[in-house]
């Protein structure tokens, strides 16, 4: 395992996903994005109709073309004064509207010589965006009016704009191209839509999920200095409380009947006083013992909770080979660290036959934490797409099927976020057993004193078993 940690031919391969996503909103639509694109679509549209009847002179019906196209400049204007531009449409409004230009661009073309039109092509646009915004049975069932009115055209049209004079004829097979050309464009446009924004939708999730998760981190991080910040504030009254309880009872005569009450009073008191003098010691010991910690007090940390599940975990931290410097590392007692690497160990002892190890690893240049169980390994199904925040399979008959999505994509994030790197693989046969390998430059891990959610973006972060 020694040799391995300088050793470039291991593939840090897992994208890093960036948090600029994570506030963005998905699958809904501004009003004004709305009337943008239509006020687009009426430009370019005008623009057409009247070039070729006043530019080339063709002959068309100009006046049922700026009738279609009027019909939906008023419904932009009635938008504009029902809405306010910045508010989110419905997905009810959403699908009106779109449905809306479909049947608009349908009409448009149909007058103008249905599947004879080039142009007939445009029926997709409205398709494609509302694939991107919707959700899917929305989005196939505007495919399916899109799909409707152009085949309605070969049957519903008016010829073809032509000079005077002349008859333009578009042979039946050119048009019956125009329809599987469209019927494919839409399939391919608002599948391919569908996709990217399914993918884009579970990533904005995941990254949300992981803001909560780190936020829980740094509120627990945080209990230790509210409860010495407590212990200074209610000190000095339960002193008073301890002194006054203490003077009333030595006024009290022996065969008073409060005297064993005030007495119990003054003790209480001091307990409390006790318990929290102790609280206030233990949070500033942490703060000095605890800032910067050993690299393998840190892996047995992580590791300790997960060695009571019937599974041998082995915490080994050693020196590499090629190291000159033999002094451990210290590094900075990481709550984002030291969760994601809790994480991980958690995953590997759930799908773990027997025993799960972790060896820490540094070099002069590099730091490596390699934690490896003896279970099935990877499915090669999962394995090229770990890291995407919705893979959940390794092995059906461990840990019920396992779900190591969400869990190992904020694990993932968090370790990227302390300028670290993720490797997965399986162990070479005849072993069994996956391999998750963490490295960091070790300067730059070494020198970081601090780095939080908020300097990060993240606001707080937990895993979830694989």
């Amino acid at each position: 395992m020694a040799d391995t940690l300088d050793d470039q031919s291991t593939i840090f391969s897992l994208p890093k996903e960036g948090l600029g996503g994570v506030g963005s909103a998905f699958g809904r639509l501004r009003v004004r994005t709305f009337v943008a694109t239509r006020w687009l679509a009426i430009l370019g549209q005008a623009i057409a109709v009247l070039f070729v009847y006043f530019g080339l002179g063709f002959s068309l019906s100009l006046g049922l073309c700026l009738a279609a196209i009027a019909v939906s400049a008023w419904l932009n204007v009635f938008v504009m004064i029902a809405f306010p531009s910045q508010r989110l449409a419905t997905t009810p409004e959403a699908v009106a509207q779109f449905a809306f230009d479909i049947l608009q661009v349908a009409f448009l073309i149909a007058i103008t010589g249905g599947l004879e039109n080039p142009f007939v092509l445009m029926i997709m646009a409205p398709v494609t965006i509302a694939s991107v915004s919707l959700e899917t049975r929305y989005s196939m069932g505007l495919a399916l009016l899109a799909l409707a009115c152009t085949a309605a055209m070969a049957f519903f049209h008016l010829p073809l704009p032509s000079p005077p004079g002349e008859d333009l004829q578009v042979p039946i097979l050119l048009q019956i191209g125009q329809f599987c050309a469209v019927t494919i464009g839409l399939a391919f446009f608002a599948l391919s839509s569908i996709r990217v924004s399914r993918d884009e939708e579970r990533l904005v999730r995941a990254l949300d999920a992981a803001q909560v998760v780190m936020a829980r981190e740094q509120k627990l991080s945080a209990l230790g200095a509210l409860a010495a910040a407590t212990a200074h504030e209610l000190g000095t009254p339960l002193a008073t409380i301890h002194l006054v309880a203490k003077e009333m009872a030595a006024d009290l005569e022996d065969d008073d009947p409060h005297k064993e009450d005030a007495r119990l009073l003054s003790e209480q008191a001091d307990r409390c006083r006790s318990i929290l003098r102790r609280l206030a010691q233990e949070r500033e010991t942490g703060d000095i013992v605890h800032a910067r910690i050993q690299l393998s007090t840190l892996v047995e940390e992580a590791a300790r909770p997960h060695k009571g599940r019937d599974k041998l975990v082995e915490v080994r931290t050693f020196a590499h080979s090629t190291a000159t410097d033999l002094t451990e590392p210290k590094l900075d007692r990481s709550p984002e660290i030291l969760h994601a690497l809790g994480a991980f160990v958690e995953n590997a002892v759930s799908f773990a036959d027997s025993y799960v190890s972790l060896d820490a690893v540094w070099s002069d240049r590099i730091i490596t934490i390699s934690v490896t169980d003896d279970g099935p390994g990877f499915s090669p199904t999962v394995l090229p797409k770990l890291g995407e925040p919705y893979i959940s399979e390794r092995s059906q008959k461990h840990a019920g099927g396992g779900d190591m999505g969400l869990g190992f994509f904020i694990a993932k994030t968090l370790i990227e976020q302390s300028g670290g790197e993720v490797a997965t693989f399986n162990r070479p046969e005849p072993e069994k057993g996956a391999v998750v390998r963490l490295r960091w430059e070790r300067a730059a891990l070494e020198a970081e004193t601090t780095w939080s959610a908020h300097e990060t973006g993240l606001d707080d972060l937990s895993p979830s078993s694989e």
